[in-house]
């Protein structure tokens, strides 16, 4: 019987790229470069699986191939803002992620960016490598102290809890949440957090508000001007989850104004572009979307990925299905 044939998308860790080519017809990107939007479509009707990431556009337009081969989408990543799934359904393609492997990982990058932003840890960097530093003096690049201030969690799931975790018994710091279902209360307890009812009540609390909400339309500039200036006086905003979930501009204007301290982001709106006004504010920490890059996890992801198609050409219904 021959093997099923699969196309990655980008490349991916060594190990996994090997399994991968162990068990099936395996094409490569060679180039790694991001797939158009006329190459996708070709592969949907070229490969019986196709195995996208976070840089690949799978909208209605790609979807509205006639009878496509490929039955599913095995995405390198818990995010799937970036695939319309209603145009999946309905083209009778499944799509899975990869929960759970990466929670730790990217509640680290935020704590860094947390961090970061508060002492200022770029910008003395920064300071460092242009031999402009003149030596240790009272005022010199004073920042905010983290620990026993308060943190507000926007998406308390699992990345969300991970970092509450981290935040509590590593900083002592006090844990508000705010997510569309109630959580809880053994989880709330574990971290003595605080749930509200609304956003603008943890924005009007917390010295650090982190973003682990979903991306999408349905939180498209979930923190807006109006929301942003809610926020209180010198507090930091970090951003985790994705781009969209942030309107960039707003965040300058409040940056540049002094009406927060800082913030923090390792997701962008459009990326790889990045809205020039951020590159001008010292105290934005940005990063290049390295949520989940470490080695462990970026294996783990693969790995995921590999059982999911397992499962689905064994004709089981796959662990982390999301339609």
């Amino acid at each position: 019987m021959a093997k099923p044939t699969v196309l990655v998308s980008r490349r991916w860790p060594g190990t996994v790229e090997t399994r991968l080519k162990e068990t099936y017809e395996v094409t490569l990107n060679a180039s790694d470069t991001p797939m158009t939007a006329d190459e996708l479509r070709d592969a949907l009707m070229s490969y019986d699986a196709v195995l996208p990431t976070v840089t690949d556009k799978i909208d209605a337009d790609v979807l509205s191939v006639t009878n496509p081969r490929a039955k599913i989408l095995g995405n390198y990543g818990v995010g799937h803002s970036h695939i319309n799934l209603d145009a999946a359904k309905a083209a009778g393609i499944v799509v899975t992620n990869t929960p759970e492997v990466l929670s730790d990982c990217t509640a680290d990058i935020a704590m860094t960016l947390l961090l970061t932003a508060a002492r200022r840890s770029g910008e003395g960097e920064r300071e460092v490598r242009g031999k402009a530093w003149t030596g240790w003096r009272p005022t010199h690049m004073v920042g905010t102290k983290v620990s026993g201030k308060t943190i507000g969690i926007v998406g308390f799931g699992r990345i969300g809890q991970k970092m509450a975790r981290k935040a509590h018994f590593g900083f002592d710091m006090k844990i508000v949440a705010q997510d569309y279902f109630p959580v809880k209360p053994e989880v709330l307890a574990e971290t003595n957090a605080t749930q509200v009812d609304t956003l603008e009540e943890l924005l009007e609390q917390s010295d650090f508000v982190t973003l682990h909400t979903t991306g999408g339309a349905d939180n498209q500039h979930l923190m807006n001007a109006e929301r942003i200036s809610r926020m209180k006086p010198g507090s930091y905003l970090i951003n985790t989850a994705r781009g969209e979930v942030v309107d960039a501009d707003a965040l300058v204007d409040a940056l540049q104004a002094g009406t927060i301290g800082g913030a923090g982001l390792d997701v962008f709106e459009g990326e790889p572009n990045i809205n020039p006004r951020l590159l001008e504010c010292e105290n934005a920490v940005l990063l290049p979307h390295l949520g989940s890059a470490t080695k462990e996890t970026r294996d783990a992801m693969g790995f995921r990925v590999f059982d999911n198609l397992e499962d689905f050409f064994a004709g089981r219904d796959p662990r982390d299905r999301v339609i």
